[in-house]
């Protein structure tokens, strides 16, 4: 198993993000109700995994099928299904622990909505990033590669912000 990379905040994420943006406006624009970067990377200031992560977001359920195919078809993205079952049909692009993942779901998708509350409030509470960041660091050290480690290391921390999320904007966290 290769070690988890952790790197510090890169300035250009943001710019590899439009980039990809662009890509995907024109391989699915007509099926896209939004493009959204989230995960770390989307963070400024917060170290990640040096990929980045983008929600494309379809106009509707029934384009699904039509936007996996199209993605499908392009060589540079490797498809991934729905590993989790939570509608998030999942790409990825680039080589090792730098790329893209792209995801594509319907309107609402319950996984979409707390990324983005997650994502909102991290931007948002510099001290909350920060101990994330201090927890990414300390798991992907500890995780000796093991994916399972560290994505479960960090659920409960998730799981604690995107509840704060959405009491602070006066609804219950999705499911």
């Amino acid at each position: 198993m290769s070690a988890i990379k952790v790197v510090d905040y890169d300035p250009a994420w943001p710019g590899l993000f439009e980039r990809d943006k662009s890509r995907i406006l024109k391989l699915i624009g007509d099926m896209v109700k939004g493009i959204h970067h989230i995960g770390s990377t989307s963070v400024v200031g917060l170290p990640a995994k040096p990929k980045i992560d983008i929600d494309a977001v379809l106009l509707s359920e029934t384009l699904v099928p039509a936007a996996v195919e199209r993605v499908q078809s392009v060589a540079e993205f490797t498809f991934h299904g729905d590993p989790y079952g939570d509608g998030m049909w999942t790409f990825t692009s680039g080589h090792g622990s730098y790329g893209t993942r792209l995801y594509l779901c319907r309107p609402e998708n319950a996984t979409h909505v707390k990324r983005i509350l997650f994502r909102d409030w991290l931007r948002k509470h510099p001290d909350a990033a920060a101990e994330y960041a201090s927890l990414k660091y300390k798991l992907a050290a500890e995780a000796n590669g093991d994916w399972k480690f560290y994505t479960g290391g960090k659920s409960d921390f998730v799981a604690r912000i995107v509840q704060e999320a959405s009491r602070s904007k006066g609804h219950s966290a999705p499911r």
